[in-house]
């Protein structure tokens, strides 16, 4: 198996978009989001001489990105510059407490209204997918939703990589567009 090669070059263009989505969904705000971004990129800038191949480029700029959002949280939630950060959130008596890291990214901890939230956010993002043309929205579940990468979704569909991105661009400006007229209102 080839090992993965590092491209620097390429980081904002393919991966920006997947990692401020992942990195608003945990901090909930856009300038702190785009933030952690930058400094994801300069962390892997940093360490390249560590990029084994091992994982793909992606999947190292994510790992890079889970432990900027948990510095962010032990910053945001440190008391004095302490570096561990303790919640008491269990009502077992047992527990001391719970790492922060443990909590940042736990999809089990959701209250009743974050579930409704996610529920309606997801209706409103599939009935404004409905109103993309048939290809952009095809285009748009296999990439964003599906996970599948560039080279699969070429090969599928028959078109070339720029083609795919001008695909993406299209669906998600006017992805955008309905969800400020449909769900931000």
């Amino acid at each position: 198996m080839p090992k993965h090669q590092i491209n620097p070059n390429k980081w904002v263009e393919l991966y920006s978009d997947y990692l401020f989505n992942y990195t608003i969904t945990r901090v909930n705000d856009r300038a702190i989001a785009q933030d952690i971004i930058s400094e994801t990129f300069l962390a892997g800038l940093k360490s390249m001489k560590n990029f084994k191949g091992e994982a793909s480029e992606r999947t190292w700029l994510v790992s890079i990105l889970k432990r900027k959002i948990i510095d962010y949280y032990r910053k945001k939630n440190s008391n004095k510059g302490q570096a561990e950060v303790r919640m008491n959130y269990n009502t077992n008596s047992d527990s001391d407490g719970d790492w922060l890291e443990e909590r940042v990214s736990d999809p089990f901890d959701k209250t009743a209204e974050d579930t409704l939230v996610n529920t309606e956010l997801g209706d409103a993002i599939y009935e404004c997918l409905e109103k993309l043309p048939a290809k952009q929205a095809e285009v748009f579940k296999m990439k964003t939703i599906l996970d599948y990468d560039t080279e699969t979704i070429c090969k599928e569909l028959n078109i070339t990589p720029s083609n795919l991105w001008v695909i993406i661009h299209r669906a998600r400006t006017a992805l955008a567009e309905c969800m400020e007229d449909n769900w931000f209102k």
